[in-house]
C-alpha cells in the first residue's frame, strides 16, 4: 500500500489503527451475513461480556471492563435491545442505572455465534501473525504503555527523558554480560560459581548464540542496565537465564521488558515452551513470572538443572 498516510510514519499511528479496525469490522459483518446471522461486529465486545457474566451489568461496568467510552457502550446496548438480544431493566437500587443481561433470544443466537467466532478467530490469527507472531502481547504492551503514561504526557517529556531500549547481543556488549550477571551471581553464591556459570558468564556468545540461543541487553541513558540469556534447550523449547537488572534501575520495568523480548523471540521461532530456573529467595520475581503466565513444573529431560535451583517454571507458547 502506498499513500500519503503510510508515508508519515508514527504520526499516523492512530489513523492506521482506526483504518485496520474499520476493515476488521466490515469483514466481520460480511462473515455474519455469509452465515445468515443477524449480528454486527461492533456488538461483539458488549455481547460477549454479557454472555459470560453470571449477573446483569450496568453500562458503567461494561465500559470499565471493555475499555470503551460510556456513550459507545450505551449505543451498542440500545442496538442489541432493539434486536432483542439483551434485556434492559431498572436497576433495583439506582433509578439512574439499568441492569443489562443477555436475553433468551440472545442465548439461542450465542450457540451459532460460537461456531462462527472459532473460524473468525483463526482467520484473525493469520492476519495478525502477518504483523508478528507475538502480536497479541505486543498489543497488550501498547495498551499498558498508553494507560501508564498517556501520549499527551509523553509529548511533554520528549528531549527530557531517554527511552529504554532492548538490544540483541553484539560483540561490544559482551563484557557487560559478566559485569552485570557475574557480579550479582558471585554475591548470591558467596563468591563460588557453579561450573556452568563459569563458562557461560565468560563466553556468552559460545554458550548461547552459537547454540541457537540469544542474548538481550537493556540500555538506559547509553549504558547497559540489564541482561538476560535465552538458551535453546532443543528444537521446540527455550530457557531464559541470567536475568539481572542494575539495582539503580530496578523501578523502570526492565525485567518485564527483557522477559517479554524472550517471549516474543520464542514465538518468532515457533517454539512450544519457555522454561526458567529460580530459587526460593526471590518471591518478587516469582510474582512477576506468574503474572506473565509461567506456572510451576518439574524439569524437562533436556534441561541442565543447576545445583542452586529450587523452583522450575514453564510458559506454554
Amino acid at each position: 500500500m502506498s499513500d500519503q498516510i503510510t508515508q508519515i510514519g508514527f504520526l499516523a499511528g492512530a489513523t492506521r489503527f482506526r483504518r485496520i479496525s474499520e476493515k476488521l469490522h466490515v469483514d466481520g459483518d460480511k462473515i455474519y451475513k455469509d452465515n445468515n446471522v443477524d449480528f454486527k461486529a461492533s456488538w461483539f465486545s458488549v455481547f460477549y461480556i454479557l454472555s459470560i457474566s453470571e449477573e446483569a451489568k450496568t453500562v458503567v461496568e461494561l465500559a470499565e471492563e471493555i475499555g470503551f467510552s460510556h456513550i459507545t457502550v450505551k449505543n451498542v446496548v440500545r442496538e442489541l435491545e432493539t434486536n432483542g438480544l439483551v434485556t434492559v431493566v431498572e436497576h433495583p437500587k439506582d433509578g439512574r442505572s439499568k441492569h443489562i443481561s443477555i436475553s433468551d433470544a440472545g442465548k439461542i443466537l450465542l450457540e451459532k455465534l460460537r461456531i462462527i467466532w472459532n473460524d473468525f478467530s483463526l482467520a484473525l490469527k493469520q492476519v495478525l501473525h502477518a504483523g508478528h507472531p507475538d502480536f497479541l502481547n505486543i498489543i497488550n504492551r501498547i495498551d499498558h504503555a498508553i494507560y501508564k503514561t498517556p501520549i499527551h504526557e509523553r509529548a511533554k517529556l520528549i528531549g527530557k527523558d531517554e527511552p529504554l531500549l532492548i538490544l540483541d547481543y553484539k560483540p561490544s556488549l559482551k563484557k557487560y554480560f559478566y559485569d552485570l550477571a557475574g557480579n550479582w551471581l558471585l554475591g548470591v553464591l558467596n563468591g563460588v560459581l557453579e561450573e556452568e556459570d563459569q563458562y557461560t558468564l565468560h563466553n556468552p556468545d559460545k554458550a548461547y548464540i552459537e547454540k541457537g540461543g540469544f542474548l538481550f541487553f537493556a540500555m538506559y541513558q547509553n549504558k547497559p542496565v540489564g541482561v538476560v540469556a535465552l538458551k535453546r534447550l532443543n528444537e521446540d523449547t527455550f530457557e531464559f537465564a541470567k536475568l539481572f537488572i542494575d539495582p539503580e534501575a530496578r523501578k523502570l520495568g526492565i525485567a518485564t521488558k527483557l522477559i517479554e523480548r524472550c517471549i516474543s523471540r520464542c514465538k518468532e521461532n515457533n517454539v512450544k515452551q519457555l522454561w526458567l530456573q529460580t530459587t526460593m529467595s526471590m518471591p518478587q520475581a516469582h510474582k512477576l513470572y506468574y503474572k506473565l503466565g509461567f506456572s510451576d513444573q518439574m524439569a524437562p529431560p533436556q534441561m541442565d538443572v543447576l545445583k542452586r535451583t529450587e523452583k522450575i517454571m514453564v510458559m506454554e507458547m
